[in-house]
């Protein structure tokens, strides 16, 4: 009785575990990861979040991008100076610097929502480098109105690269003190999305 009762909990876990682990899946990525890029930007750690799960699929090299002169940590002080970069056309310098950018075939951009555009530093990467013939894979956080009119900036910015369909997801909301949020379920949702995404993109199988 006691070797029955264990044999029904050993397999009763093998199959729980199962279940779990193909909720997520298996993945292997398509492109060399040595050749795979993750650029993003992120305040409150939701975008670099969403950046190290898609680093966990494709593999590649993760840079965080970082400017010159830090923006405020008062969110009304950002909003404000934000709102002023996107009317004069100003591009923050980077402190990131990328070396050897010719070696990366793939780029995922990940970047949070501001305002419902790109946010300034973004543009500041795309401008600074020559991205020609490359494939460019924009993701996004934001706190609930979408991506807004950052993916079209991306693809206008980028004539002379392939830029594939972007990924979005509700991240925190700054304004109203909700911050980090992909813990949880909510990371093991979007894991789940992000995997459906790379594979549609045929980046994963």
């Amino acid at each position: 009785m006691t070797y029955l009762l264990l044999t029904f909990v050993f397999v009763y876990a093998a199959c729980s575990s199962a279940a779990v682990g193909d909720t997520v899946g298996t993945t292997h990525a398509t492109t060399d990861p040595g050749k795979v890029l993750i650029v993003y930007l992120s305040r409150t750690n939701n975008t670099k979040a969403v950046a190290g799960i898609i680093q966990k699929y494709v593999g590649g090299r993760l840079v965080a991008l970082e400017l010159e002169t830090p923006y405020p940590e008062n969110y009304r002080a950002i909003v404000g100076q934000v709102v002023k970069e996107n009317e004069t056309g100003f591009l923050p310098p980077l402190k990131t610097k990328i070396d050897s950018i010719h070696r990366y075939d793939v780029i995922f951009l990940g970047f949070p929502t501001w305002g419902m555009q790109l946010p300034p530093p973004v543009k500041s990467f795309l401008k600074q480098y020559d991205l020609r013939g490359k494939t460019i894979v924009p993701f996004n956080t934001n706190g609930g109105y979408g991506p807004g009119s950052s993916f079209q900036t991306v693809k206008d910015m980028c004539p002379n690269s392939t830029v594939l369909e972007g990924f979005s997801t509700r991240g925190g909301e700054e304004r109203d003190g909700i911050l980090f949020v992909m813990e949880g379920e909510k990371e093991k949702q979007v894991q789940v999305d992000i995997q459906k995404w790379l594979r549609k993109l045929e980046l994963v199988k």
